[in-house]
């Protein structure tokens, strides 16, 4: 018996070995190396590794600015996303989730721009922003014209522009979580509310709301993590510039690496950035189980 109960779970582990290999090499053993080639100072070339302890992250820390920029840039769209970009797509989840005429179609089209890649949509922004583009010349229709320039080449304007294309890009997936929320709320609650005299605003306030909390939650997490690890949009429109208007860590820790050949430094502020992260998704976690629907 015991036999034949070793032989069951060794077959049941063999099936999981492949996955299992896969996340050792591909996760936990890139994982390990970052970590231990934060402590070394590394060209990338030849195999010497200078033996640094603690430097890369006191340095990160405590004498960069650059690197504490790119991270209020990064916070500045992550404000601009929590508030804009879903405060649309509830709107929008909201008049999808009543009986319109067309709310199908509509549902589709506002899904459409988190599926496009993000360096598409970023080549096609950086031609409606150009100084030349759709968007001064629909300025100049309205008889707006001292408000033209090339908006993602100004440094009072580039980021402001960044944080667009990524709201426009961005808004359809929590449009997609909102209504899905929007539908999980049994109707009954709404017809008891109106039978009650209840109208639209209050309806919203002490029924919609209420039950909505455990989904704004996940909404406002992912967008805070999504949105800090923003990185293809500006690649493809600005490269972090002009100057370092636009820089946010991902960014950073590529160009270290890329153009400034330090790898222990860009694993340190990847570390550093990962604890960030880390500690919003741990809020998240310790938030989500506060709230349950009811119903």
């Amino acid at each position: 018996m015991n036999n034949c109960k070793l032989k069951s779970t060794l077959s049941n582990y063999l099936f999981i070995l492949p996955a299992l290999v896969l996340f050792l090499v591909f996760s936990i053993y890139p994982f390990v190396s970052m970590i231990r080639l934060s402590f070394f100072s590394w060209t990338g070339i030849g195999v010497f590794k200078r033996f640094v302890g603690l430097w890369n992250y006191k340095d990160t820390l405590f004498n960069n600015p650059i690197w504490w920029q790119s991270l209020r840039h990064a916070a500045y769209i992550t404000f601009l996303a929590l508030t804009v970009q879903n405060g649309l797509a509830l709107i929008l989840a909201l008049a999808c989730d009543r009986d319109i005429k067309g709310g199908k179609f509509y549902r589709v089209v506002f899904y459409l721009p988190p599926v496009l890649s993000g360096i598409v949509v970023g080549l096609i922004w950086t031609w409606i922003f150009d100084n030349y583009g759709l968007f001064n010349h629909f300025l100049n229709l309205v008889g707006f014209s001292p408000l033209t320039r090339a908006w993602l080449a100004r440094p009072g304007s580039a980021l402001s522009s960044v944080a667009v294309i990524h709201m426009w890009k961005g808004f359809g997936w929590g449009f997609v979580i909102m209504l899905a929320g929007l539908q999980s709320i049994p109707r009954s609650l709404y017809e008891a509310a109106r039978v009650d005299g209840a109208n639209s605003w209050h309806v919203f306030r002490k029924v919609t709301f209420p039950l909505m909390i455990p989904v704004f939650v996940v909404v406002v997490i992912l967008t805070i993590l999504g949105t800090m690890q923003i990185f293809d949009i500006i690649v493809a429109t600005t490269g972090g510039g002009p100057g370092y208007h636009t820089e946010v860590p991902i960014t950073r820790i590529i160009s270290n690496i890329l153009n400034n050949q330090r790898f222990g430094y860009a694993c340190s502020q990847g570390i550093f950035f990962g604890l960030i992260l880390l500690f919003f998704s741990l809020i998240q976690i310790k938030i989500s189980r506060k709230f349950k629907p009811h119903f």
